[in-house]
């Protein structure tokens, strides 16, 4: 058991949220779901690729801010063409890999050429990938290349 779960609370659409998460990502699954007397999801959790949440249905009170995201480092540009377009479905993008889920909640869609790129020694070559991604909403990882390059 992991030591620390993101807790996310929902507004009565906790499995709705859930089942849309595990269809996403691979090796993913539904660990519990707690039903209240109604039949209604109370609570669930869940593991998206090992890593696993909790959720809630605690009702209208809270709401997701982009304050916290999920982060999701991808290793090709087809993942991250397959997460950004599932993830951004009835949702909204954002900028620089960021996108806002139909369900309100912030995630990353960031490719680990990013950061790999953006750790040259090269401050030149650093500030031209950084301006190209601020440009961006979905990251794209050829232009990200071309910028390094110069190009």
């Amino acid at each position: 058991m992991q030591k620390i779960t993101p807790f996310l609370w929902f507004d009565g659409n906790a499995e709705e949220a859930i089942n849309f998460y595990v269809s996403i990502f691979k090796h993913s699954k539904i660990i519990h779901i707690s039903r209240g007397p109604d039949g209604k999801v109370f609570a669930g959790t869940f593991s998206l690729d090992g890593q696993e949440f909790f959720a809630l249905n605690g009702g209208p009170k809270y709401k997701f801010t982009p304050a916290i995201s999920m982060y999701v480092n991808c290793t090709t540009q087809e993942e991250v063409d397959e997460l950004w377009d599932k993830l951004v479905a009835g949702g909204e993008p954002s900028r620089c890999g960021w996108l806002i889920d139909q369900f309100g909640l912030s995630w990353q869609i960031i490719p680990s050429a990013l950061g790999e790129l953006m750790n040259t020694p090269d401050p030149e070559k650093a500030r031209r990938v950084q301006e190209a991604m601020l440009t961006m909403s979905k990251i794209n990882i050829d232009a990200l290349y071309a910028a390094y390059e110069g190009k």
